[in-house]
């Protein structure tokens, strides 16, 4: 025996469906934008400013020292003592040198240090009693600010005959200068007596740096 079932007929849907009326539209955005500019605040003070650099101090102190027949004010870097000029002249004198071919900027960097603590010892010796005018801190920077002369004869040295008798004239004269430059600004207030001795240590300074220099 036979039986009959009913079966209802299944109908697959295959056409594609729509997304878009299905799910939320995709939002379109617009170009990216450049972020917003963030400008710093008005109380906060300048890299210069936070390093105790005032580069018009600088320039003020260099232009003084520049003229050989000049004497430098000893007010100007009494006053207001820094190590940003000498650490620029250091600087400058290890990259002339390192154009000569020398690598000097250890050597020039500890000779400055030693020098300082040289002359500091001889000053407090002279002026025992007023040890307060000149301390350690001034003392480099008077030596520092005394080394533009020994820069500007390693930029000359560059364009001078080895050997000869010229350079060791030219440095001769910017040694004279240097020590002219050091002597009035270390030994401002020390007694007329004592200033030969001084203007001597500051010679033997300098000379160590322009024999640096010639060879």
């Amino acid at each position: 025996m036979e039986w009959d079932f009913p079966v209802p007929p299944v109908v697959f849907d295959v056409s594609i469906p729509n997304y878009r009326q299905q799910h939320h539209p995709i939002p379109e955005t617009g170009p990216l934008q450049p972020p917003a500019p963030v400008f710093p605040d008005d109380d906060e003070r300048p890299l210069l400013e936070e390093l105790d650099i005032d580069l018009g101090l600088v320039w003020r102190k260099t232009i003084s020292i520049l003229h050989p027949l000049r004497s430098a004010d000893p007010a100007l870097h009494a006053e207001n003592a820094d190590l940003s000029g000498p650490f620029l002249f250091v600087l400058a004198f290890g990259v002339f040198q390192l154009l000569a071919g020398k690598l000097h900027f250890g050597v020039a960097l500890g000779w400055v240090t030693v020098a300082s603590v040289f002359l500091y010892f001889v000053f407090s010796k002279f002026s025992a009693g007023r040890r307060g005018d000149v301390n350690l801190y001034r003392c480099l920077s008077l030596v520092g600010y005394g080394m533009l002369p020994m820069v500007i004869f390693s930029a000359v040295s560059l364009f001078l005959p080895r050997g000869g008798k010229l350079i060791f004239g030219v440095a001769m004269g910017f040694v004279l200068w240097s020590t002219r430059v050091c002597t009035r600004l270390l030994a401002s207030g020390a007694a007329d007596e004592h200033r030969g001795l001084i203007a001597y240590a500051c010679c033997l300074v300098y000379m160590i740096f322009s024999l640096l220099v010639v060879f």
